[in-house]
């Protein structure tokens, strides 16, 4: 049922995992995980007990990292339930590492097979989790199941200002919650004049300066400081799907400086 903890088989050994969607027949396209049972109390406590051994080989590897001057961050300690599993760490690099020494101690230390993964900043922001500009907690770390890839043309379409702190998210890439209502935007955009198009209106002929695709609203505007806003339904463009518009004259050349006397 929903709400339930149990028992899931990872690629990471066995971990406690909660139901969020309760027992529903439905066409899959990749192999889901394999539910072992259901967690019992011995497993919650068992769990308890490797997290504090987690937050130890942690801080160890923290320490050993600085000792031997490697250029990583240090993101997660992971200890499988599953037994003779193995010790996973993840860590942030911008470089291939030589962690062959790293590895060494900490497999004395620890007494286990250890394994390093090196993981991607939206992977690493996942792990740490976080709350976002709009308050709630990350998408990635609370339901998205995967990274899809995010394009600045999606911020454009959708008529965000491109400033980097506005479109981008923790993890300093683009927020995935622009492919939301992407699609949603490119539907509504159809049929809507572009911005700098001449279109004619019941007030003349002027030029689109700004586009509201949500309220299907157009400003168009017909000389310096004189602009108007029409439905969309009201606009029509000044040159057909297939003609040419006529560029715009080019500005007059500035004149050239005349030269400085020469003194001799």
């Amino acid at each position: 049922m929903r709400g339930d903890r149990v028992l899931v088989d990872t690629d990471r050994g066995q971990v406690i995992a909660t139901i969020a969607v309760a027992t529903r027949r439905m066409s899959v396209g990749d192999p889901l995980r394999r539910v072992v049972r259901l967690a019992n109390d011995a497993d919650t406590r068992a769990r308890d007990r490797l997290v504090d051994k987690e937050r130890e080989a942690y801080l160890f590897c923290k320490l050993r990292a600085k000792e031997q001057h490697l250029p990583i961050k240090v993101v997660r300690c992971e200890y499988p339930l599953s037994p003779g599993g193995r010790v996973l760490f993840y860590f942030a690099s911008e470089e291939r590492i030589d962690f062959r020494d790293l590895v060494r101690d900490l497999g004395q230390r620890l007494r286990a097979r250890v394994e390093m993964r090196q993981i991607g900043v939206r992977d690493e922001a996942k792990m740490v989790g976080g709350i976002g500009s709009c308050g709630r907690e990350l998408c990635c770390s609370t339901f998205l199941p995967g990274f899809v890839p995010v394009s600045i043309k999606m911020a454009k379409d959708q008529g965000l200002v491109l400033n980097p702190t506005k479109v981008s998210g923790q993890c300093g890439r683009l927020k995935c919650c622009l492919v939301y209502e992407h699609a949603t935007y490119a539907e509504m955009r159809k049929g809507l004049p572009k911005v700098g198009k001449r279109v004619i209106t019941e007030t003349g002929e002027g030029r689109v300066v700004e586009v509201d695709v949500l309220r299907q609203r157009v400003r168009v505007a017909f000389g310096p400081g004189e602009s108007e806003t029409f439905p969309a339904g009201a606009v029509r463009p000044m040159f057909p799907s297939g003609g040419h518009e006529p560029p715009e004259p080019p500005e007059p050349p500035e004149p050239e400086p005349e030269p400085e006397p020469q003194i001799n």
